[in-house]
């Protein structure tokens, strides 16, 4: 029992404080954005470069296309670095998880503009057919094919784990989800330009080649528009619809007495939630008795619960 005008010892205080740092170590994926963003960065180089000194206008528009992509990855591999360089900063309240979300928000926008961009060129090409040099634009989508794919291997983590035991499966990380529909969208346009070239080049369809254009720049923008979807749920936090305030109602309600008057959820890394909950009691059961109900649910990593005594 504290003393009326004594403030609490410090070093008690601090055997009710806690860490905010509910999010895994993402070295390991940050350092392999940054391997991709090189690649694409020297390969957007490497395209413009040849493509000035050979006067390929093709060339030098497919290098600055891969500049989009380095600015996108670019944003992913950001969002990596200032969510571990401030994870200790106690301005964030629930850590600088969100920091990731967003950047995969901003990555999400750009990989949507860059769908729209490709649907009044191709509508252009069916009325204005332009005259294509074949064996050039081919070799040329081969070169961002093969970049792509090889970006696309070592993002993906297939059979592995993040570091520190997190549980959480790669692709729920959504930073790195949007860097790698990136490069997925890129590879997914340079598989069918090349078959749209071929067609064109050797049965002479060149309606093929818009028509591709249109269907990889539809499929951009639905990915992009998922991605968005699940991206800005977080950052508004739109989590209320979720199974799991239902089940923490329950459990909270399972002894008859108590209700549940107000509750808010939200997330605070990935699959990890916190969580605020009012209650309402004509029981004088002890605070810790609700808390233990609460741990079933692993989801949850920061819980405040308020007790209103019904009279």
């Amino acid at each position: 029992m504290i003393k009326k005008g004594k403030a609490m010892p410090q070093k008690n205080l601090e055997l009710w404080q806690h860490p905010h740092l509910f999010h895994a170590d993402k070295k390991t994926l940050e350092k392999r954005t940054l391997l991709v963003v090189a690649i694409t960065f020297l390969t957007m180089i490497a395209e413009i470069v040849l493509g000035w000194l050979a006067n390929s206008m093709a060339l030098l528009a497919d290098g600055w296309h891969m500049g989009t992509h380095a600015f996108a990855l670019g944003i992913s591999l950001l969002a990596y670095i200032l969510a571990r360089k401030y994870a200790h900063d106690r301005r964030f309240t629930f850590g600088t998880w969100k920091i990731e979300i967003l950047g995969a928000y901003s990555s999400a926008i750009v990989l949507g503009l860059a769908g729209a961009a490709m649907v009044p060129t191709a509508l252009g090409r069916f009325f204005k057919p332009l005259a294509i040099r074949y064996d050039q634009a081919i070799i040329m989508a081969l070169i961002g094919l093969a970049v792509n794919l090889l970006s696309a291997a070592i993002l993906n983590f297939s059979g592995r784990r993040p570091e520190h035991g997190c549980h959480e499966h790669w692709r729920q990380d959504l930073n790195l989800k949007s860097a790698y529909l990136h490069v997925v969208a890129d590879a997914m346009t340079s598989v069918l330009a090349i078959a749209a070239l071929l067609a064109a080049k050797y049965f002479g369809w060149n309606w093929l080649d818009p028509a591709v254009g249109i269907l990889g720049a539809v499929l951009i923008l639905n990915w992009a528009a998922s991605l968005l979807k699940e991206t800005s749920g977080i950052l508004l936090e739109r989590e209320m619809d979720s199974p799991l305030v239902e089940a923490i109602r329950l459990k909270m309600e399972e002894d008859g007495d108590t209700r549940v008057s107000d509750m808010h959820l939200w997330k605070v890394a990935q699959d990890k939630y916190a969580c605020i909950i009012s209650l309402v009691t004509a029981k004088n059961c002890p605070l810790a008795d609700y808390k233990n109900r609460l741990q079933v649910f692993s989801e949850l990593v920061h819980v405040t619960i308020e007790l209103n005594p019904c009279r």
